[in-house]
């Protein structure tokens, strides 16, 4: 997931003719998603799990080192690098299920997995666990409430702007 120079200068490039409201992080994002797994926004996900909690299923799609420092609360992890071998059987197909990661890259893949299965309501967290931490919304891991935030790498690491970041 390294961005070349070409990657960056294209997104430079991207950035005219964008509205004063796009930030960086979302021209990011409109070149890495390919829209092919609709969005949730952390705000309306947030507001959902308050009302209807059981109403959606949370998939962690990234490592286990990362799903370790935190994740949401009640996130079910799956493996990004063994997703495409699983047949999520324990996943319920009536309920909307969400996928993230650390910005929506590698869940997007596995949210065109649930959907290649089957899956008619999936939802990919826009900007993921980053954008989520971002927006102040709570993360979680063994112990409890945390404000760690695994950050990918050292790359990835500068779209995290709140938490505190922790490799492991």
């Amino acid at each position: 997931m390294g961005l070349t120079f070409s990657t960056c200068w294209l997104l430079a490039l991207s950035a005219c003719g964008r509205s004063a409201n796009d930030t960086a992080y979302d021209q990011l994002l409109r070149t890495l998603y390919r829209g092919t797994v609709p969005v949730v926004r952390p705000a309306q996900l947030a507001a959902t799990l308050r009302s209807k909690p059981a109403s959606v299923v949370l998939l962690d799609t990234r490592t286990p080192a990362e799903y370790r420092v935190s994740h949401l609360a009640g996130a079910q992890f799956v493996n990004f690098d063994t997703f495409e071998k699983a047949e999520f059987q324990d996943v319920p197909r009536d309920r909307t299920v969400v996928v993230y990661c650390s910005v929506g890259y590698r869940s997007e893949r596995v949210g065109e997995r649930l959907k290649a299965l089957g899956f008619r309501n999936v939802r990919n967290l826009y900007g993921g666990i980053f954008q989520w931490v971002n927006e102040g919304q709570p993360v979680y891991n063994a112990q409890g409430l945390t404000q760690d935030v695994h950050p990918y790498s050292a790359l990835w690491s500068t779209w995290l702007t709140q938490g505190r970041k922790v490799y492991q």
